[in-house]
């Protein structure tokens, strides 16, 4: 019985063993802040096969990678970085254009694998290495293998190779028989290589289209104070990070790095402001956010947020005082 424990064991480590090379992997989420199209190169293998705005990568099974990018605006050219990933997350990473006109790479969110949203609609997903030729639809088989083990003669043995999704282990049990029968389910699942991580439903323009320069929101023809607002499953990851300090001042630090580098809507900013408890907390966080606005038309709206009226007409003065 003692040696049917410790082959039990041998067999466990295995299969543990197997699903924690496979858990080994990250996610990387790249996106453009204004728009512009490109391709991912990634140590020397193109991923997406039609340009994009945001290409989701899955796989990734380093921390680092050698990345070109290469946009559709020849005036742009390629730019080279060095792409870091942290396994058994999924990263969001902005193309960020600086002053000088040169880009850099700059990580907006950070989400266990587990907790990561699934892919949105408008985004590229591509799984690294396996980028489609024809630039249509990628296609993803996942293997599992299920063994049924049960009691038997202790004077056999059993042999199990298993798939888990790549990672392949073989094992090898003699001086019992455990009665094992073996089950090998393929699910293959199809991703539209017209996908965005941005949750809009504005398609991706055509090739020979120019690229839009901002987000066309539904209904909204006012003025324009970003390009692209944060996709909702960064705005949630945000809001997570906001949330988690337990001060007031923390709270309204963290709230304005994280929008120093991205653009809202009025709603997304009305969402932070009911963050806080102080009222000047909330005014300080409106004037702030105003820089930061995509529909600045709508900004009125933030008035519900507040419960004294003198707030509102020292926002008011601040916005006449900084209109564009």
């Amino acid at each position: 019985m003692n040696r049917m424990k410790q082959q039990l064991v041998i067999l466990s480590l295995a299969i543990m063993t197997a699903i924690g090379a496979k858990a080994q992997t990250a996610n990387a989420i790249i996106f453009s802040e204004n728009g512009e199209r490109f391709t991912v190169i990634l140590n020397g293998l193109q991923q997406n096969q039609t340009p994009a705005t945001n290409v989701k990568l899955t796989n990734l099974n380093a921390e680092w990678y050698k990345m070109k990018i290469q946009f559709v605006d020849a005036a742009l050219g390629t730019k080279d970085f060095n792409l870091g990933v942290s396994l058994g997350n999924e990263r969001s990473i902005a193309l960020h254009k600086k002053d000088n006109g040169n880009y850099a790479l700059r990580m907006i969110s950070e989400t266990p694998l587990a907790q990561a949203p699934p892919s949105q609609a408008g985004q590229t997903e591509v799984q690294y290495g396996s980028a489609p030729a024809d630039g249509g639809n990628t296609t993803v088989v996942h293997q599992t293998t299920t063994t049924t083990m049960g009691s038997g003669s202790p004077n056999g043995s059993v042999s199990m190779g298993m798939n888990v999704d790549g990672a392949n282990v073989g094992i090898s049990v003699s001086g019992m028989d455990m009665g094992s029968s073996t089950t090998t389910t393929t699910t293959t699942t199809t991703t539209s290589s017209s996908s965005s991580s941005s949750g809009y439903s504005e398609p991706a323009p055509a090739y020979n289209e120019p690229a839009p320069k901002h987000y066309n929101m539904q209904g909204y023809n006012g003025p324009v104070g970003c390009p692209w607002p944060m996709s909702p499953a960064d705005f949630n990851s945000a809001k997570g990070s906001i949330t988690s300090k337990p001060f007031e001042d923390s709270k309204l630090t963290i709230a304005k790095q994280i929008i120093g580098s991205n653009c809202l809507t009025c709603n997304q900013v009305k969402e932070i402001m009911k963050l806080f408890s102080f009222e000047q907390t909330k005014l300080d966080f409106a004037k702030y956010a105003y820089g930061y606005t995509f529909d600045l038309g709508n900004y009125y709206k933030l008035n519900d947020a507040f419960t004294f009226s003198a707030s509102i007409d020292e926002l008011n003065s601040y916005i006449e005082s900084h209109k564009r």
